[in-house]
């Protein structure tokens, strides 16, 4: 990914759903007007998930999920199924695929893709072959309560009519969300505090430092930035106190014994707590730190599936700062990627990290999870704060 680039945790999800062989693939070709995904008359050609970053005109960035089909079969079919089914989690916007007579899957399908508040599109799809294709969007109309769009993939017909109705079923915040909130405007000062350890990408930065330096730019802040070791040249160099100070949570103590009163302060990590996630909640359950206790467990929920290095922030410095806190016997588990438990009982406090590598639809069904099943779950820099004793004086947007 370049810097030019939307980050796909940042585009539109959109999630095709439909039978084997129901012309998925062939739809997505269609839609982006390019030979996006792999098209066979094989059934289930589609084996796992494909994400595919895109441009569409009056859309803008978006990621189509091209899925297996939901009617696999055999013990390799449903492990297919099962990995189709964990992609609602991610999808904003989804395209249920209709092509036969029997639609009783796909009606399955689509509620529960409504009892998940996604938007449903049916699409009646190879209309250019099937006899009765008006037959079909009769009966999805009736039985599920649905505008049917009867299309050809394979002669572009219909394919207009999609994308209009995508753009009508845009989430009315779609990007709508700020980094920064209200915590920093035109002409302000801002201070940017990013190590770079080992823990830090060779030659760049990392995801969230670089869309929060993207945005202060366009909102025409003057922004400086220095490495922990450099804070106190920075701040000797300056005319008055930075607005705001961003720094990266491993470090928020030193940060926070070392800034002008004025300047208020925050991190990355909570920064994206906000922008991704539920910030007043893992705000709330940061408490739950307090209960710990040795014979207590904790989850850690990485987006990222790096190699973790020494000093890694999610497997060594966290689990090092809880059990000082609770105990050198409290159990610490580590997820990373889309790996998280579906029961989450087991557990006394989720942390999950800043989350840039997901979009905020997901990281809000990780958390309806967590609260559903009345598991505390914070995050990452919440934490951090709150066992440095300095959550209640520093800026949660």
């Amino acid at each position: 990914m370049s810097l030019t680039d939307t980050p796909r945790a940042n585009r539109l999800h959109i999630g095709i759903f439909g039978k084997r062989n129901s012309g998925k693939s062939s739809l997505i070709n269609a839609l982006t007007r390019q030979e996006t995904a792999l098209v066979s008359d094989v059934a289930g050609t589609t084996a796992d998930p494909v994400y595919k970053s895109m441009e569409i005109y009056g859309i803008g960035p978006c990621v189509f999920i091209d899925t297996a089909g939901f009617d696999d079969v055999g013990e390799l079919g449903q492990m297919r199924v099962e990995k189709t089914k964990k992609v609602i989690d991610k999808t904003d916007i989804a395209l249920v695929v209709f092509s036969g007579e029997d639609i009783t899957e796909e009606i399955r399908w689509t509620d529960t893709l409504r009892e998940h508040k996604i938007p449903v599109i049916a699409v009646v799809n190879k209309a250019d072959i099937l006899a009765d294709a008006a037959e079909i969007a009769a009966k999805v109309r009736k039985t599920g309560r649905l505008s049917p769009i009867v299309v050809s993939a394979k002669t572009k017909t219909g394919i207009e009519k999609i994308r209009e109705e995508l753009i009508r079923q845009l989430p009315e915040d779609y990007e709508a969300k700020s980094i920064t909130g209200g915590l920093a405007d035109n002409g302000d000062l801002i201070l940017l505090v990013m190590p770079q350890d080992i823990q830090a990408p060779k030659g760049r930065l990392i995801l969230p430092q670089v869309q929060t330096l993207r945005e202060l730019l366009d909102k025409k802040c003057v922004v400086l930035s220095a490495t922990t070791d450099k804070l106190d040249e920075a701040l000797a160099c300056l005319k008055e106190p930075p607005k705001l100070i961003i720094t990266d949570s491993q470090v928020f103590k030193t940060v926070y014994e070392k800034k002008p009163k004025e300047s208020r302060l925050t991190s990355f990590s909570v920064l994206f707590a906000n922008y991704k996630g539920d910030l007043p909640y893992y705000v709330e359950s940061a408490g739950a730190i307090d209960r710990l206790t040795e014979r207590s467990r904790v989850l850690i929920a990485e987006a990222c599936t790096h190699a973790p290095l020494a000093e890694d922030i999610g497997r060594e410095k966290l689990p090092r700062m809880l059990r000082k806190k609770a105990g050198e016997a409290l159990t610490v588990d580590v997820v990373s990627g889309s790996d998280f438990p579906e029961d989450l009982s087991p557990y006394d406090l989720v942390i999950q990290c800043g989350a840039c590598m997901f979009n905020r639809k997901y990281v809000l069904s990780r958390v309806e999870r967590a609260r559903a099943q009345g598991v505390p779950m914070s995050n990452y820099g919440v934490v951090i704060a709150y066992l440095s004793g300095i959550l209640d004086k520093i800026d949660l947007n």
